[in-house]
């Protein structure tokens, strides 16, 4: 069963945590232009800082509701669950706290957090790469599963959608979403088209004047193509997609990105400190980067990913009567 916001959104999508790149004015300006906005807690360096995120996000739609009577998407926030990270229980605690309506997990499924969110009416969503991960997080109770397809920004998986969609949609039947080079409303479209309820767009979100990625982070994205993304675990010791030029210019050639290395966070950085460190001049992207050529604001941009939407819709329809 499908949760009652999708119906209220603009568009049926997600825009997704970026480690370094979502903060509050991305998120509120996703919201407040019907997508869900999300961030991950490990963008803010402390625990408390991270609440006064969560308190700016929701007096801001709050406000923006009063003053319009318009509804606002919900807002949702990604927890790291992983023995590195030793934020991950007093972070859920401000989320129980302020009842954030939708908590993502990455790197563990735990159904005694999956509860916590539960008990003041969150949703959890977990990210997988292989139908393995996906049936732990199902055991946990999860709500739904993003789908992290091959071609996706940041931690992503080599399935192809296709493949990955049909394999876990044998077993769940809960909220399903969709990650991996969305960066068009026809891309949208045809994530539905596959199955999904929902579109996870990341890369598509670092291009927008609201996100806090460097400009020549923006710019290298204007003008890389799909080709120009590597997938390594040389940078952090999980792989994961980068800019190739953003490799190069650190000195990470071929033959060094082409290695892999166990996780191994440092004696001396907890796990937020080392990925801030190994990502902050070595950019992640999607191969969805072929598709951006511009930077806007996140109100033109969904904008027009409804209006490319709707286009695609009016295909589908074309198409349906012709065949049918």
């Amino acid at each position: 069963m499908k949760p009652s916001f999708i119906n209220d959104l603009s568009v049926p999508a997600v825009a997704a945590p970026m480690f370094l790149i979502s903060g509050p004015k991305l998120v509120i300006e996703c919201c407040k232009n019907g997508v869900v906005g999300t961030f991950p807690a490990l963008n803010h360096r402390s625990t408390e800082g991270f609440e006064e995120w969560v308190i700016e996000i929701k007096e801001a739609l709050a406000a923006f509701e009063k003053e319009t009577g318009k509804k606002a998407a919900p807002f949702g926030v990604n927890l790291i669950v992983h023995p590195t990270n030793p934020r991950v229980q007093p972070d859920l605690e401000i989320c129980m706290k302020h009842k954030v309506p939708l908590i993502i997990t990455s790197l563990g499924a735990v159904s005694d957090l999956v509860n916590s969110v539960h008990s003041y009416g969150g949703l959890v969503y977990h990210d997988v790469i292989k139908k393995r991960h996906a049936e732990k997080a199902a055991e946990a109770g999860v709500d739904g599963l993003i789908l992290v397809s091959a071609g996706a920004g940041g931690h992503a998986g080599t399935l192809n959608p296709m493949a990955l969609i049909n394999e876990i949609k044998q077993f769940f039947t809960k909220t399903i979403l969709l990650s991996g080079c969305i960066s068009t409303g026809n891309d949208i479209a045809s994530a539905l088209q596959m199955g999904a309820d929902l579109a996870y767009m990341g890369t598509r979100f670092i291009n927008v004047d609201e996100s806090m990625a460097d400009e020549e982070y923006k710019k290298m994205i204007m003008n890389s193509k799909a080709e120009d993304i590597v997938y390594t675990a040389a940078v952090s010791g999980v792989s994961a997609n980068f800019l190739r030029p953003s490799l190069e210019a650190m000195g990470i050639t071929e033959e060094l990105w082409n290695q892999a290395k166990k996780i191994d966070f440092g004696s001396e950085l907890d796990a937020a400190k080392a990925e801030a460190k190994a990502w902050k001049t070595i950019w992640s992207a999607g191969q969805g980067v072929t598709s951006i050529k511009n930077i806007q604001s996140t109100q033109v941009l969904i904008e027009t990913l409804l209006e490319e939407f709707k286009e695609a819709l009016t295909r589908q329809k074309d198409l349906y009567e012709n065949y049918c």
